[in-house]
Protein backbone atom coordinates (compact mmCIF):
# COMPACT_ATOMS: atom_id res chain seq x y z
CA UNK A 1 0.00 0.00 0.00
CA UNK A 2 1.25 3.67 -0.82
CA UNK A 3 1.24 5.96 1.56
CA UNK A 4 1.34 10.03 1.29
CA UNK A 5 3.21 10.01 3.96
CA UNK A 6 3.22 13.70 3.99
CA UNK A 7 -0.35 13.83 3.86
CA UNK A 8 -1.27 11.03 6.21
CA UNK A 9 -3.97 13.34 8.76
CA UNK A 10 -4.74 12.37 12.12
CA UNK A 11 -6.50 8.93 11.20
CA UNK A 12 -6.80 5.54 11.45
CA UNK A 13 -5.03 2.63 8.92
CA UNK A 14 -5.07 -0.20 8.95
CA UNK A 15 -1.25 -1.84 9.29
CA UNK A 16 -0.13 -5.85 9.65
CA UNK A 17 -1.41 -6.80 12.80
CA UNK A 18 -1.88 -5.33 16.28
CA UNK A 19 -0.95 -7.32 19.60
CA UNK A 20 -3.10 -8.64 22.32
CA UNK A 21 -2.55 -10.23 25.86
CA UNK A 22 -5.16 -11.56 28.28
CA UNK A 23 -5.19 -11.71 31.93
CA UNK A 24 -7.07 -14.54 33.86
CA UNK A 25 -6.68 -16.49 37.06
CA UNK A 26 -4.24 -13.96 38.07
CA UNK A 27 -1.75 -13.62 35.33
CA UNK A 28 -0.85 -12.14 32.01
CA UNK A 29 -0.46 -14.33 29.03
CA UNK A 30 2.31 -14.08 26.25
CA UNK A 31 0.21 -12.20 24.05
CA UNK A 32 -0.42 -12.94 20.35
CA UNK A 33 0.19 -10.70 16.99
CA UNK A 34 -3.35 -10.85 15.66
CA UNK A 35 -4.09 -9.52 11.73
CA UNK A 36 -7.61 -9.19 11.86
CA UNK A 37 -8.58 -5.23 13.33
CA UNK A 38 -11.25 -7.25 15.40
CA UNK A 39 -11.85 -9.42 18.25
CA UNK A 40 -14.88 -10.86 20.00
CA UNK A 41 -16.29 -9.23 23.23
CA UNK A 42 -18.60 -10.89 25.82
CA UNK A 43 -22.14 -9.10 25.80
CA UNK A 44 -21.74 -8.90 29.53
CA UNK A 45 -18.20 -7.30 29.97
CA UNK A 46 -17.44 -4.84 32.11
CA UNK A 47 -15.84 -1.90 29.78
CA UNK A 48 -19.21 -2.17 27.58
CA UNK A 49 -21.85 -2.38 30.75
CA UNK A 50 -19.38 0.24 33.32
CA UNK A 51 -16.91 1.35 31.33
CA UNK A 52 -13.82 -0.30 32.73
CA UNK A 53 -11.78 0.55 30.97
CA UNK A 54 -8.22 2.69 30.02
CA UNK A 55 -5.93 3.97 27.09
CA UNK A 56 -3.11 5.53 26.09
CA UNK A 57 -1.19 7.38 22.92
CA UNK A 58 2.33 7.65 22.31
CA UNK A 59 4.24 8.01 19.14
CA UNK A 60 7.02 6.23 17.54
CA UNK A 61 9.63 8.25 15.38
CA UNK A 62 11.83 6.62 12.63
CA UNK A 63 14.75 9.06 13.62
CA UNK A 64 17.31 11.57 11.47
CA UNK A 65 19.89 8.15 11.93
CA UNK A 66 16.90 5.83 10.84
CA UNK A 67 16.72 4.21 14.45
CA UNK A 68 13.16 3.41 14.99
CA UNK A 69 12.05 4.93 18.59
CA UNK A 70 9.06 5.01 20.67
CA UNK A 71 8.91 8.44 22.99
CA UNK A 72 8.96 7.77 26.56
CA UNK A 73 6.69 4.43 26.88
CA UNK A 74 7.67 4.09 30.25
CA UNK A 75 5.68 6.74 31.07
CA UNK A 76 2.60 6.04 29.27
CA UNK A 77 2.77 2.21 31.14
CA UNK A 78 2.82 4.13 34.29
CA UNK A 79 -0.27 6.42 33.56
CA UNK A 80 -1.75 3.16 32.17
CA UNK A 81 -1.65 1.52 35.71
CA UNK A 82 -2.42 4.42 37.64
CA UNK A 83 -5.63 4.28 35.90
CA UNK A 84 -6.10 0.65 36.12
CA UNK A 85 -5.55 1.20 40.12
CA UNK A 86 -8.80 3.82 39.97
CA UNK A 87 -10.63 1.60 37.83
CA UNK A 88 -9.77 -1.81 39.77
CA UNK A 89 -8.37 -3.42 36.55
CA UNK A 90 -5.47 -5.62 36.54
CA UNK A 91 -2.47 -3.97 36.04
CA UNK A 92 -0.04 -4.55 32.98
CA UNK A 93 3.25 -5.04 34.31
CA UNK A 94 6.23 -1.79 32.69
CA UNK A 95 8.21 -5.09 31.03
CA UNK A 96 5.67 -6.55 29.18
CA UNK A 97 4.31 -2.89 28.69
CA UNK A 98 7.71 -2.37 26.47
CA UNK A 99 8.32 -5.75 25.40
CA UNK A 100 4.38 -5.24 23.63
CA UNK A 101 5.32 -2.15 21.99
CA UNK A 102 8.51 -3.51 20.65
CA UNK A 103 6.83 -6.40 19.16
CA UNK A 104 3.93 -4.59 17.71
CA UNK A 105 5.99 -1.75 16.47
CA UNK A 106 8.76 -4.68 15.02
CA UNK A 107 6.04 -6.34 13.24
CA UNK A 108 4.85 -3.27 11.32
CA UNK A 109 7.71 -1.72 10.71
CA UNK A 110 7.34 -0.81 7.04
CA UNK A 111 4.22 1.93 8.39
CA UNK A 112 6.86 3.96 10.38
CA UNK A 113 6.83 7.16 8.51
CA UNK A 114 10.02 8.46 6.56
CA UNK A 115 12.17 10.64 8.95
CA UNK A 116 11.52 14.60 7.12
CA UNK A 117 7.87 13.79 6.31
CA UNK A 118 6.51 15.04 9.79
CA UNK A 119 4.45 11.46 10.12
CA UNK A 120 5.15 9.07 12.95
CA UNK A 121 3.42 6.23 14.03
CA UNK A 122 0.65 6.29 16.55
CA UNK A 123 0.33 3.37 19.36
CA UNK A 124 -2.79 2.84 21.24
CA UNK A 125 -2.70 0.74 24.04
CA UNK A 126 -5.81 -0.56 25.76
CA UNK A 127 -6.83 -2.30 28.81
CA UNK A 128 -10.18 -3.38 28.75
CA UNK A 129 -12.06 -5.38 31.85
CA UNK A 130 -13.74 -8.36 29.18
CA UNK A 131 -14.77 -10.89 32.15
CA UNK A 132 -18.26 -10.97 32.81
CA UNK A 133 -20.38 -9.25 35.24
CA UNK A 134 -24.13 -8.45 35.87
CA UNK A 135 -23.91 -6.58 39.23
CA UNK A 136 -21.26 -3.85 39.70
CA UNK A 137 -18.13 -5.41 39.81
CA UNK A 138 -14.75 -5.57 38.60
CA UNK A 139 -14.24 -7.72 36.24
CA UNK A 140 -12.12 -11.39 36.33
CA UNK A 141 -10.64 -11.18 33.25
CA UNK A 142 -8.76 -8.18 31.18
CA UNK A 143 -7.31 -8.22 27.74
CA UNK A 144 -4.71 -5.68 26.94
CA UNK A 145 -4.52 -4.56 22.91
CA UNK A 146 -1.72 -2.33 21.43
CA UNK A 147 -2.59 -1.04 18.11
CA UNK A 148 -0.64 1.05 15.94
CA UNK A 149 -1.08 3.17 12.78
CA UNK A 150 0.47 5.99 10.82
CA UNK A 151 -0.59 9.53 11.47
CA UNK A 152 0.29 12.79 10.46
CA UNK A 153 -0.79 16.12 12.42
CA UNK A 154 -3.95 16.28 14.88
CA UNK A 155 -4.59 19.79 13.30
CA UNK A 156 -3.95 20.77 10.15
CA UNK A 157 -1.55 24.07 9.54
CA UNK A 158 1.45 22.72 11.71
CA UNK A 159 1.93 25.79 14.19
CA UNK A 160 -0.76 27.68 12.70
CA UNK A 161 -2.79 29.49 15.85
CA UNK A 162 -6.57 28.05 16.02
CA UNK A 163 -8.94 29.93 18.43
CA UNK A 164 -11.16 28.08 21.35
CA UNK A 165 -14.55 28.43 23.15
CA UNK A 166 -14.59 28.22 26.43
CA UNK A 167 -17.36 25.45 27.53
CA UNK A 168 -18.97 26.38 30.81
CA UNK A 169 -21.78 24.77 30.84
CA UNK A 170 -20.10 21.68 30.57
CA UNK A 171 -17.84 22.10 33.27
CA UNK A 172 -20.04 20.18 35.37
CA UNK A 173 -20.09 17.11 33.20
CA UNK A 174 -18.39 15.03 35.42
CA UNK A 175 -18.17 14.64 38.79
CA UNK A 176 -14.53 15.53 39.53
CA UNK A 177 -14.16 17.92 36.23
CA UNK A 178 -13.11 17.04 32.83
CA UNK A 179 -9.77 15.19 33.49
CA UNK A 180 -11.00 12.76 35.75
CA UNK A 181 -13.03 11.31 33.30
CA UNK A 182 -10.09 11.07 30.77
CA UNK A 183 -7.71 9.51 33.70
CA UNK A 184 -9.61 6.88 33.22
CA UNK A 185 -9.32 6.78 29.53
CA UNK A 186 -12.72 7.18 28.63
CA UNK A 187 -13.40 10.52 26.70
CA UNK A 188 -17.50 9.98 26.65
CA UNK A 189 -18.21 13.02 28.65
CA UNK A 190 -16.01 15.27 26.64
CA UNK A 191 -18.02 13.81 23.09
CA UNK A 192 -21.25 16.36 23.54
CA UNK A 193 -19.46 19.75 24.22
CA UNK A 194 -16.77 18.77 21.74
CA UNK A 195 -18.99 18.31 19.17
CA UNK A 196 -21.08 21.23 20.16
CA UNK A 197 -17.84 23.43 20.28
CA UNK A 198 -16.72 21.93 16.47
CA UNK A 199 -20.42 22.74 15.14
CA UNK A 200 -19.86 26.27 15.94
CA UNK A 201 -16.35 26.69 14.20
CA UNK A 202 -13.59 26.37 16.96
CA UNK A 203 -10.88 23.23 16.86
CA UNK A 204 -10.54 23.33 20.60
CA UNK A 205 -12.81 23.43 23.29
CA UNK A 206 -11.23 25.37 27.29
CA UNK A 207 -12.44 23.98 30.39
CA UNK A 208 -12.32 25.92 33.64
CA UNK A 209 -12.90 24.56 37.37
CA UNK A 210 -15.83 22.80 37.86
CA UNK A 211 -16.86 24.22 41.44
CA UNK A 212 -16.14 27.98 40.69
CA UNK A 213 -15.81 28.60 37.11
CA UNK A 214 -12.67 30.74 37.88
CA UNK A 215 -9.81 29.24 37.36
CA UNK A 216 -8.72 26.91 34.23
CA UNK A 217 -8.33 23.66 34.13
CA UNK A 218 -7.35 22.30 30.29
CA UNK A 219 -8.37 21.99 26.93
CA UNK A 220 -10.88 19.45 25.71
CA UNK A 221 -8.09 17.19 24.14
CA UNK A 222 -4.68 18.32 25.76
CA UNK A 223 -3.27 20.73 28.82
CA UNK A 224 -3.43 24.16 28.63
CA UNK A 225 -0.27 26.05 28.86
CA UNK A 226 0.94 29.93 28.47
CA UNK A 227 3.86 31.93 28.60
CA UNK A 228 3.17 34.97 31.14
CA UNK A 229 4.45 38.55 30.54
CA UNK A 230 7.92 37.94 32.20
CA UNK A 231 8.71 34.62 29.49
CA UNK A 232 7.47 32.36 32.18
CA UNK A 233 6.53 28.75 31.26
CA UNK A 234 2.41 28.57 33.16
CA UNK A 235 0.20 25.94 33.79
CA UNK A 236 -2.68 24.66 35.76
CA UNK A 237 -2.37 23.37 39.32
CA UNK A 238 -5.63 21.01 39.10
CA UNK A 239 -6.88 17.71 40.39
CA UNK A 240 -9.02 17.82 37.60
CA UNK A 241 -6.65 17.79 34.88
CA UNK A 242 -4.79 14.95 33.09
CA UNK A 243 -1.35 14.39 33.78
CA UNK A 244 -0.06 14.88 30.49
CA UNK A 245 2.98 13.33 29.83
CA UNK A 246 3.70 16.39 26.91
CA UNK A 247 3.05 18.74 29.06
CA UNK A 248 6.02 17.36 31.85
CA UNK A 249 8.24 17.54 28.74
CA UNK A 250 7.72 20.43 27.76
CA UNK A 251 8.26 21.72 31.58
CA UNK A 252 11.83 20.23 31.47
CA UNK A 253 12.85 21.42 28.23
CA UNK A 254 11.57 24.80 29.10
CA UNK A 255 14.22 24.73 32.20
CA UNK A 256 16.62 23.20 30.29
CA UNK A 257 16.14 26.52 27.97
CA UNK A 258 16.17 28.84 31.37
CA UNK A 259 12.96 29.46 31.40
CA UNK A 260 10.78 29.94 34.69
CA UNK A 261 8.44 27.04 35.17
CA UNK A 262 4.97 27.62 37.20
CA UNK A 263 2.16 25.16 38.10
CA UNK A 264 -0.39 27.04 39.80
CA UNK A 265 -3.79 27.87 39.78
CA UNK A 266 -4.32 30.28 36.92
CA UNK A 267 -7.39 32.56 36.86
CA UNK A 268 -9.57 32.76 33.68
CA UNK A 269 -8.93 36.89 34.18
CA UNK A 270 -5.26 36.36 34.06
CA UNK A 271 -5.52 35.06 30.53
CA UNK A 272 -5.67 38.94 29.00
CA UNK A 273 -1.98 39.12 30.73
CA UNK A 274 -0.42 36.04 28.53
CA UNK A 275 1.78 36.65 25.89
CA UNK A 276 1.06 33.41 24.71
CA UNK A 277 -0.99 30.38 24.75
CA UNK A 278 -0.95 26.42 23.60
CA UNK A 279 -2.84 23.52 23.93
CA UNK A 280 -0.34 20.98 23.85
CA UNK A 281 -0.45 17.07 24.17
CA UNK A 282 0.89 13.90 22.46
CA UNK A 283 -0.90 14.30 19.02
CA UNK A 284 -0.55 18.09 18.64
CA UNK A 285 2.49 18.80 20.83
CA UNK A 286 2.62 22.58 20.50
CA UNK A 287 -0.67 24.23 18.85
CA UNK A 288 -1.06 27.65 19.61
CA UNK A 289 -4.10 29.19 20.50
CA UNK A 290 -4.94 33.05 19.81
CA UNK A 291 -8.31 33.64 20.34
CA UNK A 292 -10.61 32.37 23.27
CA UNK A 293 -14.15 33.07 23.04
CA UNK A 294 -16.74 33.40 26.16
CA UNK A 295 -19.53 34.39 25.72
CA UNK A 296 -19.62 37.57 23.71
CA UNK A 297 -15.78 38.10 25.31
CA UNK A 298 -13.10 37.32 22.68
CA UNK A 299 -9.42 37.61 24.15
CA UNK A 300 -6.67 37.96 21.78
CA UNK A 301 -3.23 36.64 22.77
CA UNK A 302 -0.12 36.28 20.77
CA UNK A 303 0.39 36.58 16.79
CA UNK A 304 -2.02 36.73 14.53
CA UNK A 305 -0.12 34.33 12.18
CA UNK A 306 2.27 31.41 12.94
CA UNK A 307 3.40 30.79 16.77
CA UNK A 308 4.80 33.20 19.38
CA UNK A 309 9.00 33.02 20.08
CA UNK A 310 8.55 31.15 23.28
CA UNK A 311 5.96 28.26 22.16
CA UNK A 312 8.81 28.22 19.09
CA UNK A 313 11.79 27.43 21.11
CA UNK A 314 9.85 25.09 22.68
CA UNK A 315 8.42 22.96 20.12
CA UNK A 316 11.48 23.05 18.34
CA UNK A 317 13.79 22.04 21.35
CA UNK A 318 10.85 19.32 21.77
CA UNK A 319 10.80 17.89 18.36
CA UNK A 320 14.18 17.68 17.55
CA UNK A 321 14.13 15.49 20.74
CA UNK A 322 12.10 12.86 19.36
CA UNK A 323 13.81 12.66 15.46
CA UNK A 324 17.05 12.06 16.85
CA UNK A 325 18.17 15.66 15.31
CA UNK A 326 19.10 16.38 18.70
CA UNK A 327 20.86 14.88 22.11
CA UNK A 328 18.71 13.16 24.97
CA UNK A 329 19.86 14.04 28.42
CA UNK A 330 16.65 12.12 29.57
CA UNK A 331 16.87 8.58 27.87
CA UNK A 332 13.30 9.85 26.48
CA UNK A 333 13.71 7.74 23.29
CA UNK A 334 13.30 4.07 23.30
CA UNK A 335 15.05 2.58 20.04
CA UNK A 336 12.79 -0.71 18.57
CA UNK A 337 15.15 -3.56 18.18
Amino acid sequence: MALDWSNLGFAYRDVNCHIRYTWKNGKWDEGILEKEPYFPVHIAATCLHYGQDAFEGLKVFRTKSGAICAFRPIENARRMNSSARRSCMAEVPEELFLDAVNRVVKANEEFVPPYGTGASLYVRPLLLGTGPQIGVNAADEYTFIILVTPVGAYYKGGLQPVRALVMDEFDRAAPHGTGFVKMGGNYGAALLPHKICHDKGYPIDLYLDPVQHKYIDEFGTSNFIAIDKNGAYVTPLSHSVLPSITNNGLRTVAKQLGMDVQVRPIEFEELRTFQEVASVGTAVVITPVNEIHRGDDVILVGPREGCGPYLQKLYDAYTSIQWGEADDPYGWRVEIK
